[in-house]
């Protein structure tokens, strides 16, 4: 649908007399509506009888099943909300903006055709080819406002470092193509469990490792994350959106597809080997993250070689571990560095970072629990992510229509409309000052928001955390679920910042004109 639908569009592009009398929000609001239609023809293929065990497509390159439709679904219609609010095109502003701003909206089809076709993805082939549709239109999506230095350098540098992660995914599928002669995820998994052959089991463990550390550097996973608060604080708001939201689902759940058949797998035996010497220490370091309950875990010194420790199951441990220490990580790091922040998408940029360390241990986890707490959680995140970005663009629009209309600072404005042509995006959490007096109802859903993404109960976030929590001390990750409740109380710190400076008096105009007065006179005599 989605594929026919940009054929179409690029024809009406084409055509001289569709081009020069539709608008691009004509586009826009079509390409909204093409989402929506999607997003009810894969709602209606649930209803498929055979659906429930899995539809493989195209001999195998796509595999359908109940929850990629329903994911899809949500997808589709987040897709679809998020063009609907995309920034009108205003008439006093230059035409080449309005040229440039013509294309994206099938830059965006073209991205979450990708995205939904990873979902889906049961090949090695059409995985790399949907992450790469996905990202290329994402790459340009960041560089919306042309005009802009900021944007045009927060998309050259979200495109060098997504070129690095596709090519540690290529690297890895090039592995197990290498080590095996397959690419269907299906054969591959049969090699995992019945191969006994360790040259291959090798490489093709470390092929996954290096495709899921690739796929970790894309949804920003730390320790790989400092790509992220740059490209989002730099890229206008609409696309901010995007970047926090789309290309997360579709690759979280890819991974948690992965995850599950080879945890399947592996859940079939459990090692029991002695330790002894050095590997008491990693025994110690592995009981504070991992489960420790029965014999499981148990590392020894011969596993510690380049080759022991990629052969057989000792490669699924080490999968779930390597997802546990980013989950760790991330849950630190957001956190801790978020506290520092002044400028409101970086710090939403750690708090997504934050929220990324729960879905990492909610699929570590793998068990029917954990996986329902991460499908709860990518969907009450997306939601409540989708609302606060949202609020702050209605917000911006507020603020700089009244700038307008009361004809204060009118020189910051013109020169503002002079370099971008743009609606100024708010950047900094003082600009928020005082908006719960001036735009009560506003401000109040964005408070709300807020505690929600705090997981402050009643609201929805602090469910979802409830139940990533309570599925992680059920697995007996007791430490890792003690961490997470340590950094959800203390990222709830940052979140009450940018409440409390909404419900802040702000000076009155006079006393603004005066401060603004004050900082030109500073930097003219600088």
């Amino acid at each position: 649908m989605i594929f026919i639908s940009i054929l179409i569009l690029i024809v009406a592009k084409a055509l001289p007399s569709l081009n020069n009398n539709l608008s691009s929000i004509y586009f826009t609001r079509i390409s909204a509506i093409i989402f929506i239609y999607a997003g009810v023809l894969s709602f209606n293929s649930l209803y498929i009888q055979s659906i429930g065990s899995g539809i493989g497509i195209y001999s195998g390159l796509f595999h359908i099943t109940q929850v990629s439709q329903l994911i899809e679904f949500f997808f589709l219609i987040i897709a679809s909300l998020i063009l609907i609010s995309w920034p009108l095109i205003q008439k006093q502003e230059s035409k080449n903006i309005i040229s440039y701003s013509t294309e994206y909206s099938l830059i965006v089809l073209f991205s979450t055709l990708g995205s939904s076709l990873l979902i889906s993805s049961s090949d090695l082939v059409s995985m790399y080819l949907s992450i790469e549709l996905q990202s290329f239109g994402l790459y340009v999506l960041s560089t919306l406002y042309r005009d802009s230095e900021s944007s045009t350098s927060a998309g050259l540098k979200y495109f060098l470092l997504g070129g690095l992660s596709s090519c540690l995914i290529l690297l890895g599928a090039g592995l197990i193509y290498a080590f095996t002669g397959l690419t269907n995820f299906e054969s591959i998994y049969s090699i995992i469990s019945v191969s006994e052959i360790n040259y291959v089991i090798q490489g093709l463990s470390l092929g996954l490792i290096i495709i899921i550390v690739g796929f970790l550097f894309k949804i920003a996973a730390a320790p790989l994350h400092n790509w992220s608060p740059d490209v989002y604080d730099d890229t206008p708001t609409i696309v901010t959106i995007w970047l926090t939201i789309m290309p997360k689902i579709s690759i979280i759940i890819l991974l948690l597809e992965l995850h599950t058949q080879i945890g399947l797998i592996g859940g079939l035996n459990s090692l029991t080997i002695n330790t002894s010497g050095y590997a008491e220490i990693l025994n110690s370091i592995n009981s504070l993250i991992t489960n420790t309950s029965g014999n499981q875990s148990i590392y020894n010194i011969s596993l510690l070689s380049p080759l022991n420790i990629l052969r057989g199951e000792n490669s699924i441990y080490l999968l779930k571990n390597l997802l546990l220490i980013s989950s760790l990580l991330s849950l630190i790091i957001g956190t801790v560095v978020g506290l520092a922040q002044t400028r409101i998408k970086r710090l939403l940029a750690y708090s997504t970072i934050s929220h990324i360390g729960f879905i990492l241990l909610a699929l570590a986890i793998n068990t029917e629990q954990s996986i329902d707490s991460l499908l709860f959680y990518i969907i009450q995140y997306s939601i409540t992510n989708l609302n606060i970005f949202l609020i702050i663009i209605a917000l911006s629009y507020v603020i700089n229509h009244s700038i307008k209309i009361k004809g204060e600072l009118e020189n910051q404005f013109k020169i503002f409309q002079t370099n971008s042509n743009m609606i100024k995006d708010i950047r900094y959490i003082s600009e928020l000052k005082g908006q719960f007096f001036l735009n009560p109802l506003l401000s109040l859903s964005l408070s709300i928001c807020l505690f929600s993404m705090a997981g402050i109960p009643p609201l929805i976030g602090f469910f979802s955390k409830q139940f990533v929590l309570y599925s992680a001390v059920q697995s007996g990750y007791n430490f890792i679920a003690l961490v997470a409740i340590i950094v959800s109380v203390i990222s709830a710190s940052y979140y009450l910042k940018i409440i409390r400076v909404l419900h802040t008096e702000t000076l009155d105009s006079n006393e603004i004109i005066e401060e603004k007065a004050k900082s030109k006179r500073k930097r003219k005599k600088f």
